[in-house]
């Protein structure tokens, strides 16, 4: 095993922003050692992402518009965990939202940090099939198409630059090393 790393003591907390989706602070921080810096951060909730694989082995992924890059995206179905809501449940929802399909076999991935420089969102991963019919309202701020791409054509789509999400990568390649 490595050196165990102590941990930074914040030392002071100043609040830039609080608003819909994320809250902005910038936190003073000290080091072990006595050296002092600032931690710029943002508090995001935790989210999910689903790979969602229909009976013919394709993925439904979504395509939208994300305005900070100016560009539309290609990935899997994703969002914030609402209140209370655990993993699961806010997966069924998203899948339902996003793509109009509940699953019946909603297998859990894993979790991976999505920016653990300056993030909290921790997202929790899942694999779904048996898919079925299932449609809740879209969230109003969101405009999207529900793209069917063969599970084998997805690999070839990262490594051509078709797909870039960092969150639809990751999950993609944790439902493929499950399914090895």
């Amino acid at each position: 095993m490595g050196e165990v790393i102590q941990p930074e003591r914040r030392v002071g907390r100043r609040q830039i922003y609080d608003g819909k989706v994320v809250q902005l602070h910038v936190d003073e921080v000290e080091f072990p050692n006595g050296n002092r810096t600032t931690r710029e951060i943002v508090e995001h909730s935790n989210a999910v992402v689903i790979v969602p694989i229909d009976a013919a082995d394709n993925v439904l992924l979504v395509r939208q518009y994300r305005y900070p890059i100016a560009d539309d995206l290609l990935e899997a179905p994703a969002g914030g965990m609402d209140g209370d809501e655990g993993p699961h449940e806010a997966a069924q929802r998203e899948l339902q939202e996003e793509i109009g399909f509940a699953s019946e076999r909603l297998e859990y991935l894993g979790k991976f940090w999505s920016a653990p420089g300056f993030c909290t969102e921790l997202m929790h991963a899942f694999v779904a099939r048996d898919l079925v019919p299932s449609q809740l309202p879209p969230d109003d701020d969101e405009a999207i198409v529900v793209e069917k791409h063969p599970l084998g054509a997805v690999r070839q789509m990262i490594r051509d630059g078709l797909i870039v999400d960092a969150k639809t990568i990751a999950a993609y390649w944790m439902a493929v090393d499950q399914a090895d």
